[in-house]
This record gives C-alpha cells, sequence and structure tokens, in this order.
C-alpha cells in the first residue's frame, strides 16, 4: 500500500500515467465477503476523481491504498525501489504485510500464490544483486501461514516469529511454561541459510493471530484483560460473518511485565530482563525495539493526541531527558540498557546461538521453568538455556538436563561455575541461566 499524499495516487486522481493505472477499482457491489480484514474499517475506500467517485482497494486504512500488484509495472518500480537501497547500502529488505498483496475477488485474499511467486521474484533479484542482503516477510498471521514464507529455500530468508510475543507474555504472566513449550516443539528448524526473526516488540501492537489455537480460550481471554489493567489498548478487526474480534495488543511491552495475571507486583524488571533473554537464546535471529532497549512505559499522551492505538508504543524521548535516565543508576532505562548490553555482549561470542544451531525443549518438573538446549553447528558448545518464569525461586534438578560429566560446566550469565551435575541449581524469580560447557 501507499499513501494517498502520495505523487502516485494524485496522479490516479487526476487521471495522469502512471498512478492512473497503479491502483484496485472496485465494484462496491461486488461480493468481498470472504476477504480477509486485519482491520475493523471498510474494505473500500471513497475517492474523489477528475473521472467521478471511484472506489479502492484499502485493506488497512482509508490513508493506506493498496497498490495493484497485477500490472506489473507496480512490481517493476517496486524492484527499482529496492535496487536503490540496496546500492545505498541496505542489508535487510523487510516486505511489510506481505500477504495481503495480491487481489482476487471470491477468495481470501491472503497468501496466494501469485503472492508467493511475488516474493521468489524480488528474492531472486536480490540475490542477483548482493548476496548479502536478507529479505525479511512481515505476516502476522496464524504461525502455520507465517512459515510458508520460507518457501523452498527460495522465499524468505527470515520470517517474522509472530507467535512469540503473545506466547512469552502469556507465559510470564501465567508463571507456566506449558504453550511456550508445545509451540516450541512444534516449529521445525529454520532451513539452513534462512532462520526466524526473533522479537517481542515494535512500532505495531502485539499481535493475536498468531495466537489462535496456542492459547486457550481462557488464558486468551486473561491476557487481554490483563494488558488492558496495565494501561494497553485493543485494536479490532473485521470478520467475514460482520463482527469484530481483537486483532493485537497496544501497549509499551515494559508495562506489559509490570505484574502477572495477580497483578502489579515488585518483579517488572526481572520480569522483563528474562523475556528479553529468552529471546536472545532461541533459534534464530533477535531484533530489539529501541524502546525496550530503553524500558519505555506506555505513552498514554501521544495516544490521547493522535487517536491512535499504536502511538503508545512510539514515545519520542527527549534526549536531556534520557540523558537523565541513563545516568542514573537507579532508573529502569539504566538498569535494563545496561544488562542486555552485558547479556547481548557474551551472546555474541557463543556458536551455539548461531541462527541454525540445534534447539531442543526439555521438560523439567515445575512448569514454572522453561529449559531449551541448544547445540553449536560443530557439535563442541552446549548451552542449556534455563528461565524461571515466576515469581518464586525454583530448583532445577541438574540431572534432568543431562549435563555430560566428562564436562565443566558454567553459567555465562551468573559467572557460577557447576562442580556438581547432581546437584540442584536455584534460580531467583525471572532468573535466566546460560550452562555451558565452553566458556
Amino acid at each position: 500500500h501507499i499513501s494517498c499524499q502520495s505523487e502516485w495516487f494524485k496522479q490516479f486522481q487526476a487521471g495522469i500515467e502512471p498512478g492512473c493505472n497503479y491502483f484496485i477499482e472496485v465494484d462496491p457491489q461486488q461480493d468481498l465477503s470472504e476477504v480477509v480484514r486485519p482491520r475493523s474499517s471498510p474494505l473500500l475506500a471513497e475517492v474523489e476523481t477528475k473521472q467521478g467517485k471511484k472506489y479502492l482497494w484499502a485493506t488497512f486504512s482509508h490513508d493506506q491504498i493498496d497498490l495493484n500488484f497485477a500490472n506489473p509495472d507496480v512490481l517493476l518500480e517496486f524492484i527499482k525501489i529496492i535496487i536503490f537501497y540496496i546500492q545505498k547500502g541496505a542489508k535487510y529488505i523487510r516486505l511489510d504485510a506481505v500477504g495481503f498483496l495480491w487481489k482476487q475477488p471470491g477468495s481470501r485474499c491472503m497468501h496466494l500464490p501469485q503472492t508467493h511467486a511475488a516474493v521468489k521474484i524480488i528474492r531472486e533479484v536480490i540475490q542477483m544483486i548482493d548476496c548479502d542482503v536478507a529479505l525479511i516477510t512481515e505476516t502476522n498471521v496464524p504461525n502455520r501461514e507465517n512459515l510458508s514464507y520460507f518457501g523452498n529455500r527460495d522465499e524468505a530468508h527470515m520470517i517474522y516469529n509472530f507467535s512469540l510475543p503473545p506466547l512469552l507474555i502469556n507465559a510470564l504472566l501465567q508463571g507456566k511454561s506449558d504453550h511456550l513449550k508445545t509451540w516450541m516443539m512444534s516449529m521445525p528448524p529454520a532451513p539452513l541459510g534462512c532462520a526466524y526473526f526473533n522479537f517481542t516488540a515494535s512500532h505495531d501492537g502485539i499481535g493475536l493471530r498468531p495466537a489462535e489455537g496456542l492459547l486457550s480460550e481462557t488464558e486468551y481471554h486473561q491476557l487481554i484483560d490483563t494488558m488492558q489493567k496495565f494501561g494497553g489498548q485493543i485494536s479490532m478487526r473485521q470478520k467475514p460473518d460482520g463482527g469484530q474480534s481483537p486483532y493485537e495488543i497496544n501497549i509499551s511491552l515494559f508495562d506489559a511485565l509490570k505484574g502477572t495475571v495477580k497483578g502489579e507486583d515488585q518483579w517488572q524488571i526481572a520480569r522483563f530482563l528474562c523475556s528479553q533473554t529468552i529471546m536472545m537464546s532461541i533459534e534464530g535471529i533477535p531484533a530489539f525495539y529501541i524502546h525496550s532497549l530503553l524500558a519505555t512505559p506506555n505513552h498514554h499522551a501521544g495516544v490521547k493526541e493522535t487517536g491512535q492505538n499504536r502511538t503508545i508504543n512510539r514515545y519520542s524521548w527527549d534526549y536531556a531527558e534520557l540523558q537523565a535516565k541513563l545516568a542514573d543508576p537507579r532508573s529502569a532505562q539504566s538498569i535494563i540498557l545496561k544488562e542486555l548490553s552485558r547479556r547481548i555482549q557474551i551472546r555474541r561470542l557463543q556458536a551455539a546461538f548461531h541462527p541454525n544451531a540445534t534447539q531442543y525443549t526439555l521438560h523439567p518438573q515445575q512448569s514454572a521453568l522453561f529449559v531449551f538446549w541448544r547445540q553449536s553447528m560443530s557439535r563442541d558448545q552446549s548451552i542449556f538455556c534455563v528461565n524461571n518464569l515466576s515469581d518464586r525461586p525454583q530448583q532445577l534438578a541438574l540431572s534432568e538436563i543431562n549435563l555430560v560429566c566428562t564436562d565443566p560446566w558454567y553459567d555465562l550469565l551468573s559467572g557460577r561455575v557447576i562442580d556438581d551435575i547432581a546437584s540442584h541449581f536455584t534460580l531467583q524469580p525471572y532468573q535466566s541461566a546460560w550452562i555451558t560447557n565452553k566458556f
């Protein structure tokens, strides 16, 4: 899609080439009831043009008008734009909401074969120009649909891991790993040379569609209710039957983790650090939103000012204000940025955190523990990632995670040396450990 303030759209209104052929005109009487809707706004935007009133396809909002990729000139224009960015040094190309690219009335207009063909064409162009550039697809949809964008190693290099944010937040609110483990065990390893793009927050909201079928109805509604209690907003989408359902939670991730389903507590910073450490540990490439690194709270004044729910997580820091926060060792901003920076530096040195390194989910007795194993491609480093998802200390019997007796073992995060592999390892509330045999 493109802004209704753009040059192409103004050309459409004036009947001038090339923009006059770049949009999708639709008869408003046509049956479009099968089309998947990510928003509650009407699908068609009524537009005044030199030739009179017309109706254009507008998937997301009436200030973002969909482009007609059935016109080869549109695809060629986008290829030119992508080449321009690569020539200017871009190393990552993100295809926004690409699942909605192709329109075919009578269908869901989601993930159509023509959409996958367009992704393959763009991948091929990128590979011809610079094989170090990565193509990332952004498809905020149920997990199985999202996985299709790896193709046969001929579509995206990376896909957004959209199920991670709602499942991880839910696990930390509930204090148990059940759904997180079930999901992780169902995730196939990314094809060699491809990767999951792991994130927990972005400039958009926390998508709820990727949690469909993964959370129970009770926990799904508890998640929404708790986020609202912590100051979040819920954005809705229109269903084919005309009803509405929650589409995304709009909230600062830092404030999303200010408590549990029992209410707010004193563990916000520890819980938040646990969430980011899990993201850094799982298979794939971690991506930090700037407001996660800076522990930015909800921006309620911005929502009031713009009328847009997503503004809640788009605060613009005043430089002097941020400097003062980071200079104060007691502030959440200082504590979190310093500790995340430390953990990122540790992570960078570990071969077992390669995006395609082996991952295996483990099953300790306590559901409050989320434990998995990573092994380097060369098989000489193991890291057991152990995370306490609860507000109470938990003891892990090291015999449950199969530490090899001939290797030395050490927690990279706390510096603790493990002398007895038959002993217990105590984790404080929301503590994470990276237990490795190579350090």
